[in-house]
């Protein structure tokens, strides 16, 4: 990551994966080079191929709002991309990072919640705490971070049944919850280790998406109980910046709701609460 041109290196990576069809223009597979030419953001947003080439390179670093928001347009952008693009160019004084912790409250919430998995994921995707469902639902995981499992622990592509829409996810969900604060140690090192490790955390890391953690459903394949499709709503935990309360559900009467209340009657045995409970996932420990 070079620190150096950051927003350079975003408008130049949103460029090109831009479809130049959405404004009209021929489409991306009749030129040469991917996405829009610089000429042609520069005519959409009104500014000179030369002003916007300087962004680019990074020899201008602070345009006004107001063409941010033009370039965004042109570039079209989502909300959440939006907002990081203002954010690479007005970046903030490097905060100290604490230690993340989940509040004994938010422990004791989530107990109070026995047929509803949840967990509470930190800064950059590593799972901090959750309820005896949560961890038996993704028992699977050998490693607090879930950025470093879903591209280095083959049993995800089991669990995950659209892997390759979860990594796409994931990364845009990392960088959102990043912001410009990439020269984060944290950060850069699991950045580093997973380009190193993941040609497709390297391919997707390069694209600069931004897509914070929402809502949605997901199919997946437990080891256990087999296939399930679950929705979960991410909520941002306002005592502990950064930090997300993810909540999954099945629909009510559906095979998932049903695999769900067997997971958790599995998991009312002695054997398997002993492995909800050990502490590679914090929150739950005997």
């Amino acid at each position: 990551m070079d620190s150096a041109n950051r927003l350079g290196e975003f408008l130049r990576a949103r460029r090109e994966l831009a479809r130049p069809e959405s404004h009209g223009m021929p489409a991306a597979g009749l030129r040469r080079t991917p996405g829009m030419r610089r000429e042609e953001v520069a005519m959409l947003a009104g500014v000179s191929t030369d002003y916007y080439i300087r962004l680019e390179q990074g020899r201008d670093k602070h345009p006004s709002a107001q063409v941010l928001d033009a370039l965004a347009a042109a570039l079209t952008l989502e909300e959440d991309a939006v907002a990081h693009l203002h954010e690479l160019a007005r970046p903030q004084p490097r905060r100290r990072r604490r230690a993340e912790r989940v509040s004994p409250g938010l422990v004791r919430l989530m107990e109070r919640w026995p047929d509803t998995p949840a967990l509470v994921l930190g800064r950059y995707m590593d799972v901090l705490a959750g309820n005896a469902l949560g961890v038996a639902l993704f028992g699977w995981l050998s490693d607090r971070s879930l950025v470093r499992a879903v591209f280095l622990d083959p049993r995800a592509r089991d669990f995950y049944r659209d892997w390759q829409k979860v990594t796409r996810d994931c990364v845009a969900s990392l960088r959102a919850t990043a912001g410009a604060d990439l020269d984060d140690p944290r950060l850069t090192d699991l950045v580093g280790e997973l380009s190193l490790k993941s040609a497709d955390f390297a391919r997707l890391w390069a694209r600069h998406d931004v897509r914070g953690k929402t809502a949605e459903s997901k199919r997946l394949r437990h080891p256990v109980v087999g296939e399930l499709t679950l929705s979960y709503e991410a909520l941002t935990v306002n005592s502990a910046p950064g930090q997300q309360l993810v909540v999954y559900q099945a629909e009510p009467g559906s095979p998932s709701e049903q695999a769900l209340a067997l997971l958790g009657s599995v998991l009312a045995t002695p054997v398997m609460r002993d492995i909800a409970m050990t502490e590679h996932i914090p929150g739950r420990e005997k």
